[in-house]
């Protein structure tokens, strides 16, 4: 595929510093360009090294002021979102292959399902009964859809991935390979020297938008419902277990686990590998840093980071506390030592 950059420009609303009929070829990484491929730039340690791409375009901030650091012949596009803009251009150039509407003969259909309009329903699809699935739904191979499911228009579910029965999943939901959705919480009771299992009997919603990471693993309710809400975005490996709420454009990256009946309101970002307890609330907007221990109620918009977690400010110091503490441990036994020295000179003198 070739585009001039007037063509680009028109494409992603940008200002152009340089060449209009310039042609581009292909889009790459800021690293990786070559001379008629177009990248981005939006982090100062890219901006101020604009020299150290090969690329012919470049789409900067629209604050962005080249002076001296604009090359010569390097065509600059302007937007208020770089990041955006150039992967709209990798869905040109690089478009998703167009497969049209089929049922394969392999795929397994129960009683009193109702089957929207262009499906596709790939091999070895596993479908119970009662299941609602709406218009222009992908179910890759090895999917397993149990009873009473309700699957939204437009949603996408990869390979291996299993939804237990009365899972209710929203439109244009993203589901990667390989998640667990719908089971059984991790519920137990202390029965003499025995763990009982106590039987959960609730099921899981899942709004419009969201995408489910690869290998997640969202455990039904005990009774009532574990709710992912509307817009959120969870990475790969993440649990989230019986009864916990979602809010609303939450973002979850990689190995979290947020315990049983926790509350995490919207807008809320929760870094890689953090570990979430049971039965606290998460305000709006809060931050968790990575690897925090987060053990009780974090306010609306606050950032907090640590184990146990604390105000990210207050962890900052910690760390850097912790990183003299061996510094700090030698200057202590030296002051012991020289207060000791002193104690026995006093009692020396006062012998004498």
């Amino acid at each position: 595929m070739k585009l001039s950059v007037n063509e680009i420009a028109g494409i992603i609303t940008a200002k152009v510093i340089g060449d209009l009929s310039f042609i581009v070829m292909g889009v790459s990484s800021f690293n990786e360009s070559g001379p008629h491929d177009i990248t981005f730039a939006c982090d100062p340690k890219y901006l101020n090294h604009l020299d150290h791409t090969k690329a012919g375009a470049i789409i900067v901030p629209d604050s962005f002021n080249p002076e001296k650091r604009h090359l010569p012949g390097t065509v600059l596009l302007k937007t208020p979102n770089p990041k955006l803009s150039f992967f709209k251009l990798i869905s040109l150039f690089h478009p998703e292959k167009k497969i049209l509407p089929f049922i394969h003969h392999s795929a397994h259909i129960g009683q009193f399902s109702a089957l929207g309009k262009d499906l596709i329903i790939e091999a070895n699809v596993y479908i119970g009964n009662h299941v609602q699935i709406g218009d222009n739904v992908r179910l890759m191979p090895g999917v397993y859809i149990g009873d009473d499911v309700i699957i939204g228009d437009q949603t996408l579910i990869k390979p291996n991935v299993t939804i237990f029965d009365e899972t209710k999943i929203g439109q244009r939901v993203i589901i990667h390979a390989g998640t667990v959705i719908g089971s059984d919480g991790f519920g137990f009771a202390q029965d003499v020297d025995q763990h009982r299992k106590l039987m959960h009997k609730g099921h899981v919603v899942i709004g419009d938008d969201a995408e489910i990471g690869a290998c997640n693993t969202i455990d039904r309710g005990t009774l009532g419902t574990t709710i992912i809400g509307n817009g959120v975005k969870t990475d790969n490996l993440v649990h989230i277990a019986h009864n916990v709420k979602i809010g609303h454009n939450t973002l979850i990256v990689a190995q979290v686990g947020i315990a049983g009946s926790t509350i995490v309101g919207r807008n809320v970002i929760i870094a890689g590998k953090a570990g979430i307890s049971g039965h606290i609330e998460i305000g709006d907007g809060a931050i968790i840093g990575p690897y925090s221990g987060v053990h009780s109620n974090v306010n609306e918009k606050e950032i907090v980071s640590g184990i146990p977690h604390m105000p990210h400010a207050l962890w900052k110091k910690v760390v850097s506390t912790i990183s003299r503490l061996p510094e700090m441990r030698k200057t202590l036994l030296s002051f012991e030592k020289r207060l000791k020295d002193v104690e026995n000179m006093k009692k020396n003198t006062e012998y004498k």
